[in-house]
């Protein structure tokens, strides 16, 4: 079978991408895997990112021979997107990357605060985006891996007040330090971006990549090459399970989300 869409990530935590795309264009077929057995990416050394990731690249090209694959990832996108392209140059990418040039054309204060992955905090990638795009700003980066595991085991099963309880923490940091714009540099943020915007207050704006990811991923594949048959449902798979109750955590997961659980990708 062949689908327009793939959709990459460490975990189930892009998902708001695959939901972005699907409301802009619901006749697009998509399949979404999330490299479970590998979460998470962000500690990980970049070589680590590069293999786990193409492990799964070749395993999604072998099964669906997509017409484009979306790395719904942060962390993927700035550590192994060239070396996927290099990889499978038959099969086109569209990478996520923190949103560093838009949060620099609203700040007001100067002062941008970049919530990520360690991994993303850390690579030259990101400290070449924001030279090249924020070089009058102050940039406050912080790496947030508890926030992230709370997002990909909890979200979906958590109350309101313990996701503003989690998000807390980093949006303290960031108005402490006089920030005016937060970048949501990881995919699993957009999960909880109204309870992240919520903690930050009123007068910090939340920006992230979605709306670019989806523009340029139908650049890549145009109106005319999406079936308008939509003959199935979205579906998840991942890679594999850590808790004994995980299938069934997932199936409640894709329910909640309108998708089909594909179960595990082999």
């Amino acid at each position: 079978m062949s689908v327009n869409f793939a959709f990459l990530d460490s975990g189930t935590g892009g998902l708001p991408y695959l939901k972005y795309l699907k409301t802009e264009k619901p006749d697009a077929t998509c399949v979404y895997v999330g490299d479970t057995k590998n979460f998470p990416y962000g500690e990980k050394s970049r070589e680590q990112i590069i293999e786990k990731s193409a492990g799964c690249v070749k395993k999604i090209i072998e099964k669906w021979n997509p017409d484009a694959i979306v790395v719904a990832c942060n962390t993927i996108s700035v550590s192994a997107l060239d070396e996927l392209r290099k990889r499978f140059p038959e099969t086109p990418f569209i990478g996520t990357v923190p949103a560093i040039k838009p949060a620099a054309k609203i700040t007001k204060t100067k002062r941008i605060g970049l919530l990520a992955t360690n991994a993303t905090v850390n690579h030259p990638y990101t400290k070449k985006l924001i030279s090249d795009f924020a070089g009058g700003c102050k940039v406050f980066s912080l790496g947030a891996p508890e926030l992230i595991s709370f997002i990909e085991h909890n979200y979906y099963y958590s109350t309101h007040a313990e996701r503003l309880n989690a998000a807390k923490p980093a949006c303290d940091f960031f108005r402490e330090n006089g920030c005016d714009v937060i970048v949501l540099a990881c995919t699993h943020f957009l999960n909880m971006s109204d309870e992240i915007k919520e903690a930050a207050g009123e007068n910090i704006k939340v920006v992230d990549s979605r709306d670019g990811v989806t523009r340029h991923a139908f650049d890549v594949v145009p109106a005319e090459k999406i079936s308008a048959l939509n003959l199935f449902h979205s579906e998840l798979y991942v890679t594999g399970f850590t808790e004994s109750n995980d299938s069934q955590r997932y199936i409640s997961f894709c329910q909640q989300n309108d998708i089909k659980f594909g179960g595990l990708l082999k």
